[in-house]
């Protein structure tokens, strides 16, 4: 038995969240493709908050294991500039 809820691979959405600045955008994404492999820009949202003061950034991708989100999101939230992974 597994105990994992998702069977792989699948399409897996993934939110970043973190203060706008001129290179979030860039730094998730390249942290997301370190994992993942080439994304294509069409899979990938950015949605800034009212105020502009954060952005979010939603990045589609083939999930292949657990192992591989596990690691993505560990690398993600050791990131000073990310605040939240969802």
């Amino acid at each position: 038995m597994t105990d994992t809820l998702f069977q792989f691979p699948c399409e897996f959405p993934l939110k970043v969240m973190g203060r706008r600045s001129a290179d979030f955008r860039s730094l998730v994404v390249g942290i997301v493709q370190k994992h993942t492999g080439p994304i294509d820009v069409s899979c990938i949202e950015e949605r800034p908050s009212r105020d502009g003061k954060y952005l979010s950034i939603t990045c589609t991708f083939q999930a292949q294991s657990r192992e591989q989100l596990d690691a993505l999101y560990r690398e993600l939230t050791s990131c000073e500039k990310v605040l939240v992974v969802l």
